[in-house]
């Protein structure tokens, strides 16, 4: 079905209407952009989502390139720096051992029964003494889970070619690998754009 329907490109003369022509035929990435004289027709068998899309020149509004990528995952990364640096900067500048310096636990007799407590207690102070310490370990640590989601970030990155149309939620749009786009936009925008040279030609 697939290979059927990546021959329809090659086989643009079927599907003209009467008197009308192609102006000029446009690799995008792995879709073929036709502009005719009458209509933009792209074929995008390899692309999820219909195989085929048209649209009547008129109602074309301009070329652009976007730029879509997973916004969730980004947002993940920032929030990791962010606590991160938090954390790093708090348990270098904070002088909690410093505060705590002069706190201590009286030694117990055991004959009050709260030798237990006391204990818990000294084990809770040795854990703020050190807090400073655990809060550069565990920023940096965040910091270095941030690169995972940063990374899937940049990987997920896909340049688009569009084709705006009148009716926004109809435009039209084509990855495209980022070393073509700008030269494919301008051909694409010079082929549809009426008294280019490309157009009267």
């Amino acid at each position: 079905m697939d290979r059927s329907m990546s021959r329809w490109n090659d086989r643009v003369e079927e599907l003209l209407y009467e008197g009308e022509s192609v102006v000029d035929r446009i690799e995008v990435g792995t879709a073929t952009v036709v502009v005719t004289s009458h209509r933009v027709l792209a074929f995008t068998p390899r692309q999820d989502g219909a195989n085929f899309q048209q649209a009547d020149r008129p109602n074309v509004t301009g070329v652009s390139m976007s730029t879509d990528s997973d916004s969730a995952v980004l947002g993940y990364a920032l929030r990791a720096t962010a606590y991160g640096l938090v954390l790093v900067v708090a348990g270098v500048f904070l002088p909690i051992d410093r505060f705590l310096s002069g706190v201590t636990i009286p030694e117990t007799t055991g004959q009050l029964g709260i030798g237990g407590v006391l204990g818990l207690f000294q084990r809770l102070l040795s854990l703020l003494r050190n807090l400073d310490d655990l809060m550069q370990v565990f920023g940096a640590l965040l910091l270095l889970f941030a690169i995972v989601p940063f990374g899937m970030y940049l990987w997920s990155r896909e340049q688009s070619l569009v084709i705006e149309l009148a009716a926004e939620d109809e435009s039209i749009s084509l990855p495209v690998p980022e070393s073509d786009s700008e030269a494919v936009a301008d051909r694409l925008e010079g082929a549809l754009v009426p008294g280019s040279d490309s157009a009267d030609g």
